[in-house]
């Protein structure tokens, strides 16, 4: 099927959503983005100029005009070959949305939830099996327009031909999808983020470094390795001809005492106040701060993927 062949209704209009609405309409695609809220047409409009500055090619008029917008769910999701949902992280709203969804969507529909840690199979519990056939998570990595990965995640009663048909979808759309094997909380992407977040706020809240301190120093060593190979690759790597063979036997056991002195921080009020206020101290507040840092992001990942591309495949 050709880009101007495809419809697609993108449900709920929050970051996340407008983000895929703009990747869709950068590709050609017929765009339909449904919410309840008032100020949905004013919520694309001052969305889109941001985005169509992390989509090459794109410009905000001509992402707009593959885009409609529509309260009523059932206009939406009518004539769209997929479905993404971009909906609230509770399970029983989920589990409502999507049976609506059904009762309007082409039965032959791919069904999508952006959900960023309840798994499909929980969301289709209550949906007969035709529907669960066609649900499963495709989670992205904000900001979804940008950075690669997609998670594509079946539940129990996925059908195969669906994940295969999802997993060739995005990748259609420069994205780098992944499926995983299991279903759990969270996923992968969001659980190794926690990992890391969680011993950066110990490492903040116990004054080793500040807030700012402790990006430059992911920034200046993880955070660009990782970009270039992956734990297990540079773990492999790191131990020479002998790689990660050589690494377990070394250090393997060094490695496990270790993971017991990491920290777990309780996020009371003090420590909130400290990790926000050493946040906001090194970024900046409000709108404007905002706009500036998220853009100065966006540049700095795109340059990253498009250096990346030029050497994978150089």
């Amino acid at each position: 099927m050709t880009s101007d062949e495809q419809k697609a209704a993108v449900v709920g209009a929050g970051t996340i959503g407008l983000a895929w609405a703009a990747l869709f309409a950068s590709y050609g695609i017929e765009v339909t983005v449904t919410d309840p809220r008032e100020d949905l047409d004013k919520a694309v409009d001052e969305a889109l100029p941001m985005l169509a500055a992390g989509l090459p090619g794109s410009d905000a008029a001509r992402l707009r005009a593959r885009i409609r917008t529509t309260p009523d769910l059932a206009s939406a999701v009518a004539g769209a070959r997929i479905v993404q949902e971009n909906g609230p992280e509770k399970l029983e709203f989920k589990q409502r949305l999507f049976a609506d969804i059904a009762r309007h969507a082409p039965a032959d529909a791919l069904l999508a939830t952006s959900s960023s840690g309840i798994v499909a199979s929980r969301i289709a519990a209550e949906l007969p099996d035709e529907v669960a056939a066609r649900l499963l998570v495709a989670h992205p990595f904000n900001p979804p327009h940008i950075v690669p990965l997609v998670e594509i995640v079946p539940g129990e009663r996925t059908a195969e031909d669906v994940v295969e048909a999802a997993v060739a979808f995005y990748r259609a759309l420069g994205k780098a999808p992944v499926r995983l094997h299991k279903e759990v909380p969270g996923f992968a992407a969001n659980r190794l983020q926690s990992a890391v977040l969680q011993e950066a706020i110990h490492l903040v809240l116990d004054g080793v470094v500040d807030a700012g301190e402790l990006d430059t120093v992911m920034k200046a060593s993880l955070g660009g390795r990782y970009a270039a190979v992956g734990p297990f690759e540079s773990f492999h790597l790191g131990g020479g001809p002998g790689g990660i063979r050589h690494m377990m036997r070394h250090l393997g056991p060094g490695l496990a005492e270790g993971w017991q002195r990491l920290g777990h921080p309780e996020l009371d009020d003090a420590a909130v106040a400290t990790v926000v206020g050493q946040t906001e101290a090194a970024y900046g507040t409000g709108p404007g701060a905002y706009r500036e840092r998220a853009l100065l992001r966006d540049r700095k990942q795109l340059a990253l993927d498009a250096a990346l591309r030029d050497i994978d495949h150089g």
